[in-house]
């Protein structure tokens, strides 16, 4: 039987630990009703000594008790002030260093990986996280190899999962590696899971940094999110703005994170999936009414960033 934590930081998402204990109970229910040993023995680890209500059937405890764990999960929280979070769980992270270097597995979900990165464990290592968390899981912890198109990831005994459904994927995939491929196979069925999502770019939307102080970087933005359709070149764009080309360049990917260019690309294609899913445009018109004149080029970049093609996507998020 594999002991296993699933930690209860302070601000954490209810849903995701439902979902967890959703899962290791099902399977732990499958397992039994087929007079198996139950693979998992289930601890909530606490920093207060206080569960919700809804968990009052499981074994609580604090991270004080000195108990090893040969598994650990960090469900995702309900925050996107990601500083604050980590200052209120600070002491878990001294416990994950300590039962990591034990021998335990520390798997996250979603923006989980924000604590597990904070402990340094993630350095030098592929990891994952909600896709519209990416930009600032990076700029955090610019040492982690962060995978931001993957719906799962594993380096070692360390696993993270991109957001929302990418939990099931993860916890599939641990069922798999702990008990057997047809427990996670019949696991998959009673949620309704496909196994075989390995990518999670498609679900991304470009949510650009509009918080800051920078008016030439502001005024920057304002002009490519109004003229991308019309012109062609960054220098078009920025003409009336009272500063050089490579200062606003620079202050742009200082600020923002990316280049001005790659701004550009983004907005497009994030118009180009906005007509995808609300029009029934055809294909050029689409392609044109997002700024570009090749197709050819247009579907390549399309597909890079969104990890599929126009056509695929369409068929998958089309409003109808």
């Amino acid at each position: 039987m594999i002991k296993i934590a699933i930690l209860i930081p302070e601000q954490y998402k209810l849903l995701s630990v439902a979902a967890i204990l959703e899962v290791f109970d099902t399977a732990n229910k499958f397992q039994s009703n087929n007079s198996f040993e139950v693979p998992y023995d289930i601890s909530l680890l606490t920093l207060t000594n206080y569960v919700d209500a809804f968990f009052k059937s499981y074994k609580s405890a604090t991270i004080d008790n000195q108990e090893n764990f040969e598994l650990i999960l960090i469900p995702s929280f309900t925050t996107d002030d990601m500083k604050n979070t980590l200052e209120l769980n600070q002491a878990f992270i001294p416990w994950l260093i300590k039962q990591y270097n034990t021998g335990a597995e520390i798997a996250t979900f979603c923006t989980g990986a924000f604590l597990l990165g904070a402990t340094g464990l993630l350095d030098g290592k592929a990891a994952t996280t909600h896709v519209d968390a990416c930009a600032a899981f990076s700029a955090a912890f610019p040492a982690v190899q962060l995978k931001a198109d993957k719906t799962v990831t594993q380096d070692g005994r360390l696993f993270t999962s991109g957001g929302a459904t990418s939990t099931f994927h993860l916890l599939l995939y641990l069922l798999q590696i702990h008990c057997s491929k047809d427990l996670a196979i019949k696991t998959a069925k009673i949620f309704a899971i496909d196994m075989d999502r390995h990518n999670q770019s498609y679900f991304s939307s470009f949510q650009p940094k509009r918080h800051h102080n920078d008016e030439i970087v502001a005024s920057a933005q304002q002009k490519i999110e109004c003229n991308y359709q019309d012109v062609t070149t960054i220098e078009e764009m920025i003409k009336d703005i009272p500063s050089s080309r490579r200062n606003i360049a620079r202050r742009f990917k200082q600020v923002i994170g990316i280049t001005p260019i790659e701004y550009l690309q983004q907005t497009r294609i994030e118009a180009a999936k906005k007509l995808l899913e609300q029009t029934s445009q055809q294909m050029t018109e689409v392609i044109y009414n997002s700024g570009y004149n090749d197709p050819k080029a247009f579907r390549k970049i399309f597909r890079k960033t969104v990890g599929m093609t126009p056509s695929q996507y369409r068929d998958k998020f089309q409003i109808r």
